[in-house]
């Protein structure tokens, strides 16, 4: 019996010692794996070092740079604990510190030295301890003053220029796309951005010796220019030929438009998203005036009226072809209705197709809209759709909104510097801006108003509103006439024909949020609009 126990005993001790040498074994391979890899993390942060140093180009860059901090810097974040980790954070504080020589920025320099202190404090043991306190001695004050002497082991070639914002950097807007629209008369160029840029802006003359034509340059300060744009985008109408993008220099994207003749033109930029506009038209015509149809309707139109001076009265010669502009749409739902599931792009696109369709019975003029079906259309576009097509009248059609559910009304805008909040916040809605771009943007408008017909579009959108608002007051009660309102509209702006932006009624109030739901309504609406666009017609109406 005492046998039985005496061998049970061996056997639980030769087991407990075969299990700890399997954890101990274990424990070492893995560490030993561990190890491995951190050597191995280490070895590709040094190979990239050291490819960097021999390649002229890439050194001069602060984006390579940093590359190789972040891959020494893996290694210590591997595992801090480990001897490799000490290794990895000396590298990334000698680069920093290599890196100030040339940058001269405060914030390497301050990388530098709070990382060789953390090697002091947290490996005092290791060899790494009198290398960092080496390094820190370089980083003393009197640094700008005293050279410190190359290493042999990174010579960096002589006058590099280490540039501090490069085409990796993140503080750079990046330059996103080119989008255009054209007719022979007029371009609208948008240069796309992905943050706020500035700019500068000029005309170089035709240069005969090396074949190069006149051309407009706009030079965007602290940008990059993204991989994925088009360079070059030809265009070929009547005034430009191409638009050209490049990297001037490591600061800067240059975009050029070789042109054809003389031409006059305007610079703007929106915002939410950032993007530049550049308006050219003819300098023999600053504003182009809309040319006869070439469609047989409009010929015969024109054919008649010279026959009927009771039709040149009632249509006038000036207005042929209007543009309805359903706002929002596709993935901008505009402002929310007072019930669940009304959205202002839906009740807009409602009212807009049947006013289409009203103006072509009754004016007889030829409708194009912006969109006649749920898609999106950005604000810009709109406008120059509207250029491009040579139209005479510009009318957007939305609803309005107002966090004061109550809030209820009709209003007609035209574009001018806005003269209250209220007309500001309900221009930053529908330029899904904010109010203070909009008061930003407003310091340049002065010089887009002169291109603008200012004050036909203030007796457009008082002859619309009065009209709209009786015709509403004599088939509904509690109709509010908000009046003719100025407001900056980013898809008015640029706009060489009198245009207007109606708020029809608010969405988010609960009777006329029920209201616009109803086509008996929208029709009314319709009618109003287009009685108010006689008047215009028969005010305009040459002698």
């Amino acid at each position: 019996m005492k046998s039985i126990k005496t061998n049970t005993k061996i056997v639980k001790t030769a087991f407990m010692l075969l299990l700890s040498f399997i954890i101990t074994t274990t424990f070492s391979y893995n560490a030993r794996a561990q190890d491995n890899n951190l050597e191995k993390l280490y070895c590709q942060a040094d190979a990239a070092y050291k490819k960097m140093k021999k390649n002229p180009k890439a050194y001069k860059y602060r984006s390579s740079w940093l590359i190789c901090i972040d891959k020494f810097s893996k290694v210590y974040q591997a595992d801090p604990n480990s001897v490799w980790a000490a290794a990895g954070l000396y590298m990334t504080g000698k680069l920093y510190r290599e890196l100030y020589k040339y940058s001269q920025k405060a914030s390497d320099k301050n990388e530098a030295i709070d990382i060789f202190k953390r090697i002091i404090k947290h490996f005092p043991k290791s060899g790494y301890k009198a290398k960092a306190k080496k390094e820190l001695s370089l980083l003393s004050v009197n640094q700008s003053r005293q050279k410190p002497k190359p290493e042999k082991t990174a010579p960096p070639p002589k006058k590099t220029k280490i540039y501090l914002q490069d085409t990796a950097s993140d503080s750079k807007a990046a330059i996103t796309g080119i989008r255009f629209w054209s007719n022979p008369n007029y371009t609208r160029i948008v240069i796309d951005s992905d943050k706020k840029v500035s700019y500068n802006h000029n005309v170089l003359k035709q240069n005969f010796k090396i074949a190069k034509p006149k051309r407009l340059y706009v030079d965007f300060k602290n940008t990059k220019l993204k991989n994925t744009i088009q360079k070059n985008v030809v265009i070929n109408d009547n005034l430009l030929i191409s638009v050209r993008a490049a990297q001037f220099d490591a600061q800067q994207v240059r975009v050029v438009i070789d042109l054809k003749t003389s031409i006059s033109y305007q610079i703007f930029f929106l915002y939410d998203p950032f993007r530049t506009v550049i308006d050219i038209y003819s300098s023999d015509k600053h504003m182009p005036q809309p040319e006869q149809p070439d469609d047989t309707t409009a010929d015969q139109t024109q054919a008649d009226s010279k026959k009927s001076p009771a039709l040149v009265k009632e249509l006038g010669l000036g207005v042929r072809k209007i543009i309805i502009d359903a706002g929002h749409g596709g993935k901008d739902y505009g402002a929310p209705g007072y019930y669940k599931g009304v959205h202002e792009k839906d009740i807009v696109l409602q009212i807009a197709k049947k006013l289409a369709a009203k103006i072509k019975n009754e004016l007889k003029c030829e409708v194009i809209m912006t969109r006649n079906t749920d898609k999106y259309i950005t604000l810009e576009e709109r406008t120059a759709i509207a250029n491009t097509k040579k139209a005479d009248l510009f009318i957007s059609v939305h609803t309005n909104a107002a966090k004061n559910k109550k809030a209820y009304g009709i209003e007609t805008y035209f574009l001018s510097p806005a003269k209250s909040n209220e007309s500001m916040l309900v221009a930053a809605r529908e330029n899904a801006a904010t109010t203070k771009n909009i008061s930003e943007l407003q310091s340049i408008l002065n010089s887009l108003l002169r291109s603008t017909k200012v004050n036909e579009s203030v007796r457009l959108a008082g002859y619309v509103q009065n009209s709209m608002y009786k015709r509403l007051k004599s088939n509904y009660s509690q109709i509010k006439n908000k009046g003719v309102k100025q407001a900056l509209f980013y898809v008015l702006l640029g706009a060489h024909m009198p245009s207007i932006l109606i708020e029809t009624s608010f969405i988010s109030n609960a009777r006329e949020c029920k209201r616009l739901t109803n086509s008996t309504y929208q029709n009314r609406i319709c009618d109003g609009i287009i009685t108010g666009i006689k008047q215009y017609i028969k005010h305009n109406n040459p002698s």
